[in-house]
Formats: structure tokens, C-alpha cells, sequence
């Protein structure tokens, strides 16, 4: 049997590697650890593959080199582009800002000026709106090291209070924008800043944005191992039924949900989705706390996203379907969209999937534009609508994916397979 093309879709190119080789689809299930119904979706394009670290596992299987299977797949490209937006939050990164304010002496700032501020930087980053965002940044983070030098020492732990904040959202701006090792250094200057005010919760909070480098990052044993200490040292504080602890437990509960998700390992994800649920059922809606959002709803769109990951479309689909996002931010309900759109997709649902993948753009474009499951998606969707409508099209060329040079490739997607899809 001859090798697949370089353009061909990934599905078709594991497929056409995994017959080369005389396997079944049962085999090279087993020899990847995932199940039969996981390879089915992958090989049909009705689930993608987003991690480098899955790929090389299936490449190993298949015994063929990584970057020849990667080649022309938004997994690969996401490892050799620079992220939309990241360039201008790492440059204010680089900059060595608390060396002047060290020479000259600093000077006493408005301390009510700079919470102003950082409550903008968080909504900014809560709406993706990076540009504003890193003009903030340039300002508002040399002001906040001049304040640190400057400011009367009853006022020191206020600022580093602040500044924490600060490093928290531009870490949290990051690692949605996939600049996993500029968001990690965010984080620590977080987590040290918060380390200067002897408050554990916000230290907890610095952890709690850290687990989503990690995630961003695919280096889940470090998401989970963060996330599993965090929470258990201020446990206790969450056991007496303080506020903000119980939304930072919350919150790391569900991320180590969606870290056992990735792994596939279903019976851990809805364990600890259902630990969350009682937390926030203590808590109740209307907290944001250290902006983790927590609450019952939070954990909705969480279990949406579980599911998707999980490749249980029907209940991630059920789920969102149930509830009411008139009161999330923009940004929550962008991510849902995105997970609609890619449970539609498992189903082999274009149309709907297509419609989902445009609404969240509208709402967030910045953060979809940036996402590598949104081009994915785009890429799979100009291959299975023919042809495809002019607003998914103009998507696509927002989003730099090319559209498929001809009709035949999908046709053959849709041919028969040796395993049957799974039931919804």
C-alpha cells in the first residue's frame, strides 16, 4: 500500500499508516491505550487530535516519523508559530522593571489607582481583548514595581497584593493564547509576589493559574501535581467555610477533573466533577472569587467540556443544552461554544458545529482566532460542508486555514469503516 499524501487530513493519514502496517483499528487501539470508538472518531475526523504529546504516541505505534504524520495539521503548526497577541505581553515581560525604581529610590503611587487597574487588566483578559491589554501592562506593571520600592511599609503588602493580580491575569492571557513558557513565567512572578503578603489563598490563586500553563503546556503529571497540592494545603481553610478557599479548592478540583479527562480516564474525571459540584453547592453562584468564576454554573461548562474530551458528545450536548449562559462573560460562553461545536462535530453534526464555531467568534474573536481546537475545527468543517458556506470560509481565512483543494478527499471520509461509530 502506498504512503499517504502530506495534505491529506490526519484521520485519513493514521488510517492509511494503520493499514500499511496490517493493523485493526482494535490494535492499534491497544497499543496507544485508548479505545476502539476513540481511533474510529479519529480516523473519520469526527474528533481531533490537539496534544503533540497524543500524536507522537500514535506515531511511535505506527512507526512512522512524528513530523511526517504531523505535517500541514494545526497540532504541528502550533509548535513553530508565535501566537496571535503573545508577542507584545512577552516583550512587557522581558523588560526588567523593578531595576530602575531600585536606583532611583521609587516614589509613593496611588494605590486605588493601580486596583483600577488591575481590575481592568482581568477584564480585558476575561475578553480577550489583548491589545488593549498589553498597552495596559506596559504602563501599569513599571508603575506597580515603582510602587514597590516606593511605597511606606504599612503599604508594601497592598501593592505586592496587587501586583500578584496583575502577573495572575497576564499569565491567564497567555496560556489561553498558547504561550505556555511566557505564561509559566508570569505565574511564578505571581506566586512570589502573592508569597510577599502572607496570604496562602493567593498564593493558591497564583497555583490555581500555573495548573493552566501546565495544561497549555500538555504536561498534565505537573497540571495535576499542582493542582493536587494547592488544593490540599488550604484545604483546611475551605473546611471552615471560608469563601475564597472554597472557590480556589472548587476550582482546582475541576481542573484536575479536566486533567484526568485528557488522560482518559473517565472514572477520575466525573469523581472529581463531582466533588466540585458539592463544593460549589456550599458556595453558590455570584462569587469570583480570585476570578476562578466558581460556582454551580461553573461547574456546568465544566462538565460540558469534560464530556467533550471524554468523546461523550450526547451528554456534553444534553448538558449545554440545559443551561441558562445569559450571565456568563463573554469568554465563558465562547469556550462553551467551542465545545458545542466540537460535540456537534463528533456526531458528525457539520452544520451545527459550523454554527456554534461562528457565534463564538463573534463573541470572543481574539480568543477563537488564537485557539488551536478553533482551527481544527475550521479545517474539518471546510472538508465535510461541500461547499462550505462564505462565513465559515471567511473564518477559515482569519484563521490561516486553507480550504481543501477538492471534494474528493471527503467523499472518502465518509466511506464505511471496519468499526462502527458509537452510540450517542
Amino acid at each position: 500500500m502506498s504512503r499517504p499524501e502530506p495534505s491529506q487530513p490526519l484521520g485519513r493519514k493514521i488510517a492509511a499508516e494503520r493499514q500499511r502496517r496490517g493493523l485493526s483499528q482494535a490494535q492499534l487501539a491497544g497499543l496507544i491505550g485508548r479505545s476502539v470508538a476513540w481511533v474510529s472518531q479519529v480516523e473519520r475526523g469526527a474528533r481531533t487530535i490537539d496534544r503533540i504529546s497524543v500524536l507522537d504516541l500514535v506515531a511511535r505505534a505506527l512507526d512512522v516519523p512524528l513530523a511526517e504524520l504531523a505535517a500541514g495539521t494545526p497540532v504541528a503548526a502550533a509548535l513553530t508559530e508565535e501566537p496571535a497577541g503573545a508577542g507584545g505581553l512577552r516583550l512587557v515581560l522581558s523588560g526588567v522593571h523593578s531595576l530602575p525604581p531600585m536606583v532611583s529610590g521609587g516614589e509613593p503611587a496611588d494605590l486605588a489607582s493601580l486596583q483600577a487597574q488591575a481590575s481592568l487588566a482581568w477584564n480585558l483578559t476575561h475578553a480577550s481583548r489583548y491589545a488593549e491589554l498589553t498597552d495596559l501592562l506596559a504602563v501599569l506593571i513599571p508603575g506597580l514595581e515603582e510602587a514597590a520600592q516606593g511605597a511606606a511599609t504599612a503599604d508594601r503588602p497592598s501593592v505586592q497584593e496587587v501586583m500578584a493580580t496583575v502577573y495572575q491575569a497576564t499569565s491567564a492571557a497567555l496560556a489561553k493564547l498558547g504561550d505556555a513558557e511566557a505564561a509559566w513565567i508570569a505565574a511564578d512572578r505571581a506566586i512570589a509576589a502573592a508569597g510577599r503578603t502572607g496570604r496562602p489563598e493567593l498564593v493558591a490563586a497564583g497555583a490555581y493559574r500555573q495548573v493552566f500553563v501546565f495544561l497549555a503546556s500538555r504536561s498534565l503529571d505537573q497540571a495535576e501535581e499542582t493542582a493536587r497540592t494547592a488544593a490540599d494545603a488550604i484545604a483546611p481553610l475551605a473546611g471552615r467555610g471560608e469563601a475564597e478557599a472554597v472557590s480556589l479548592v472548587g476550582g482546582l478540583t475541576l481542573q484536575r477533573g479536566v486533567i484526568a479527562a485528557r488522560r482518559g480516564d473517565a472514572d477520575a474525571a466525573y469523581r472529581f466533577l463531582d466533588e466540585a459540584r458539592v463544593l460549589a453547592g456550599r458556595l453558590g453562584d455570584g462569587h469570583n472569587d480570585h476570578h476562578t468564576e466558581f460556582g454551580p454554573v461553573n461547574v456546568v461548562l465544566h462538565e460540558v467540556a469534560i464530556a467533550v474530551e471524554l468523546g461523550d458528545a450526547g451528554r456534553a450536548l444534553r448538558t449545554a443544552a440545559g443551561l441558562d449562559t445569559a450571565g456568563l462573560s463573554p469568554e465563558r460562553r465562547a469556550r462553551l461554544l467551542l465545545d458545542v461545536a466540537r460535540a456537534h462535530a463528533q456526531r458528525r453534526q457539520p452544520a451545527e458545529a459550523t454554527a456554534a464555531l461562528l457565534a463564538a467568534d463573534e463573541l470572543t474573536p481574539e480568543q477563537v482566532r488564537s485557539h488551536g481546537l478553533a482551527r481544527q475545527l475550521a479545517t474539518d468543517l471546510l472538508g465535510w460542508l461541500q461547499p462550505p458556506p462564505a462565513e465559515l470560509r471567511a473564518l477559515a481565512a482569519r484563521l490561516g486555514q486553507p480550504e481543501p483543494q477538492s471534494s474528493q478527499d471527503v467523499a472518502s471520509q465518509d466511506a464505511p469503516n471496519e468499526d462502527p461509530p458509537p452510540p450517542p
